[in-house]
């Protein structure tokens, strides 16, 4: 057995859980979020925790079990707590803010980098250096601050560009005075 997947995940109250067929749909105060799971995948609610099981142990199956599981945990923490992820915007100059749906980022490119804000997530900008994505789908939080880290990802000199807070990045020498030929 998976021991990820043999875990049951409970469910907190204000939670609801809807399981029809392949499809798994959780409701909480944080927002509704959908998902269609694998077909060798079964998924029943039992005692205030969901139990996900597997038809047989082939290989495929018993990979399906464990992400399963995962993804409808994480369904589940999104749709109660939610996720967030902290971005630093580093180098003089180079600032964040938002207006309306639309991160605008001043990252030492000639022009404003405009950045469309998805549906069921919402950025703050605390200090024009911090960004703050957050939302019920970890999954997306993931991709936009990995969206908005592609601008401008940090450079191993001086370190300027946008990064994951707590992220350390490996600085390199620069050219050294060295008196060659």
């Amino acid at each position: 057995m998976s021991r990820v997947g043999k875990k049951p995940i409970p469910i907190p109250p204000g939670v609801t859980v809807t399981i029809e067929a392949p499809q798994v749909t959780v409701k909480g105060p944080k927002g509704t979020l959908s998902r269609s799971l694998h077909p060798t995948c079964r998924v029943e609610e039992e005692d205030g925790h969901l139990v996900v099981t597997r038809s047989s142990d082939d290989r495929i199956n018993r990979s399906m079990h464990g992400l399963t599981r995962a993804l409808l945990a994480n369904m589940v923490a999104g749709v109660s707590t939610g996720f967030a992820k902290d971005l630093e915007i580093v180098g003089v100059g180079y600032k964040a803010e938002v207006k309306g749906k639309t991160l605008v980022l001043s990252l030492g490119f000639s022009h404003p980098v405009n950045y469309a804000v998805p549906e069921g997530i919402s950025i703050e900008t605390p200090e024009p250096t911090k960004v703050r994505v957050s939302g019920a789908d970890r999954e997306m939080v993931g991709q936009v601050a990995a969206e908005i880290r592609g601008f401008r990802p940090p450079e191993p000199y001086k370190g300027k560009g946008v990064k994951y807070a707590g992220e350390h990045i490996q600085r390199k020498a620069g050219k050294s005075a060295a008196g060659g030929a």
